[in-house]
């Protein structure tokens, strides 16, 4: 049986924080063996503009893209979408993007909104005080709430690096497959995927994103998988891809998720 190498979520220079030309992933990616290579970069919205593209470079995102596409598809299937912040204050996210015609959407998050309504970027080293201010297990329970209403909105199709808030290692004192059970019954209950994001590797925390024990509960609950790079410059594509797979078999998956038009697919991995 035909084995697909799968990576959804990578980013471009229109995010200000990566490097490399969308034709440099898309040829790494061919290097690497990537089947199916996924552009999903980090979606304009009315909130932290520095850190994503403007909604003045949506079309020429897109066309960029299908050109790409277009140009290598005798070598590789390349898929159009966009990585979008979900934010409790939704009249932040832009119906432009959660409407636009793409192959699939990440959902993921970046901030947490506090009680008197301000928004912590808990994976932004500016902000990482913050973690020593609260008690851990509220900030853990705090997140996977927000993981709830991302994954009750049904605005997705896979949820992004589902537990990015470990990235500076504070880690929760509590059973972590009882405070994310919640939410990860939402993710069931809304037909998402969750893709295992090798850019954990990459920091201070050093494993995927999600940790072997999320993955446990979410094979448990029938949960589909995807994998991802999350790649900010060429050399980043493929990162681990190996490793990752091969902790995604050890607990028991055999097949993964990949899109065309919204619409989900099973490959054997």
């Amino acid at each position: 049986m035909k084995k697909t190498r799968v990576d959804l979520h990578n980013h471009t220079t229109l995010c200000n924080h990566a490097t490399g030309s969308m034709e440099e992933y898309v040829q790494k990616a061919i290097l690497e063996g990537i089947d199916i290579f996924g552009f999903s970069d980090h979606a304009p919205m009315h909130f932290d503009p520095k850190y994503r593209m403007d909604i003045t470079q949506k079309e020429s995102y897109e066309k960029d893209v299908l050109i790409l596409k277009e140009k290598y598809k005798k070598d590789i299937e390349i898929l159009l979408a966009y990585e979008v912040d979900f934010m409790q204050n939704t009249s932040l996210m832009l119906d432009e993007i959660l409407n636009a015609k793409v192959d699939y959407l990440i959902g993921s998050i970046h901030f947490i909104q506090e009680k008197d309504s301000s928004l912590w970027g808990f994976d932004n080293p500016e902000f990482i005080g913050k973690y020593k201010e609260k008690n851990i297990d509220d900030i853990w329970i705090d997140y996977f709430e927000v993981v709830e209403q991302l994954a009750k909105s049904k605005l997705f199709d896979i949820v992004g690096h589902l537990d990015l808030i470990k990235v500076f290692k504070y880690l929760p004192n509590k059973d972590i497959k009882s405070l994310s059970y919640p939410a990860l019954k939402a993710v069931k209950n809304a037909n998402m995927t969750l893709e295992i994001n090798a850019a954990g590797l990459r920091k201070p925390i050093n494993q995927p994103y999600p940790s072997k024990e999320l993955l446990e509960l979410a094979f448990e609950l029938d949960i589909p998988i995807t994998f991802s790079s999350d790649a900010h410059d060429p050399s980043q594509i493929g990162f681990m891809y190996d490793e990752v797979t091969s902790l995604a078999k050890k607990i028991g998956f055999t097949k993964c998720v990949t899109y065309k038009n919204r619409d989900k697919q099973l490959v054997t991995f």
